[in-house]
């Protein structure tokens, strides 16, 4: 997929949606500018929700699973018509099986060691987590010293408060869930509320992801 850094510069994290609500969801944050929705595997109904919704994803956006910890996991959401893969951990057969059926992986990594390796293997971005618990925007400045040619995806802690700190060290994605949907609309399944959350944590993002075009 061409320029696949941009198209994930934000990823819209949900876990534990109910299938009912996903649907309109999805088609009001991406009508607002989101790029990509990730539907966590261990959701319940995730693997229906995903075949369910992707003929309606509009063109230029993305639809994928998360939490693929394993090759099992990372087959049953290609055959539900996830159009990317996201890991919490490095496993080389997901992210080879992912390349054999030309679907972005962002391998989730947190060590140096773990980082190269995913990279190596040929994940398409590199899913730093949990980000916050090993010092945030500062990680990623680190980690970038030795693998400034590594696209890296920071998830774990990211706030409207501090996205363009990630984007400043060099991050060039981040996943956020509550923080971008809103904790509140969520629980309430509120979609005007979820709707305008949306449209103002992007306007919020636009001139630190700027930089990254």
């Amino acid at each position: 997929m061409e320029n696949v850094a941009a198209k994930f510069s934000i990823i819209g994290i949900l876990r534990g949606i109910e299938g009912d609500f996903f649907s309109k969801l999805m088609h009001v944050a991406f009508r607002e500018g989101l790029e990509a929705i990730e539907v966590t595997m261990n959701t319940p109904g995730a693997l229906s929700m995903v075949r369910h919704c992707r003929k309606g994803v509009p063109e230029g956006k993305l639809l994928g699973m998360g939490t693929i910890r394993n090759i099992d996991e990372a087959k049953m959401a290609v055959d539900a018509g996830a159009m990317f893969l996201v890991t919490p951990n490095c496993d080389k057969e997901v992210i080879s099986y992912s390349i054999s059926k030309n679907i972005p992986v962002i391998s989730g990594a947190l060590s140096p060691t773990e980082v190269y390796a995913a990279w190596s293997s040929g994940a398409s971005m590199i899913k730093v987590f949990p980000c916050q618990a090993m010092g945030g925007p500062r990680y990623i400045r680190d980690l970038r010293g030795p693998f400034d040619h590594i696209p890296l995806v920071a998830v774990g802690g990211v706030s409207r408060e501090n996205v363009g700190e990630y984007f400043n060290a060099g991050a060039k994605g981040v996943g956020v869930s509550s923080a971008l949907f809103g904790r509140k609309a969520l629980a309430q399944q509120n979609i005007d509320e979820l709707a305008e959350n949306v449209k103002k944590f992007m306007q919020y993002c636009q001139p630190a992801r700027a930089e990254l075009d």
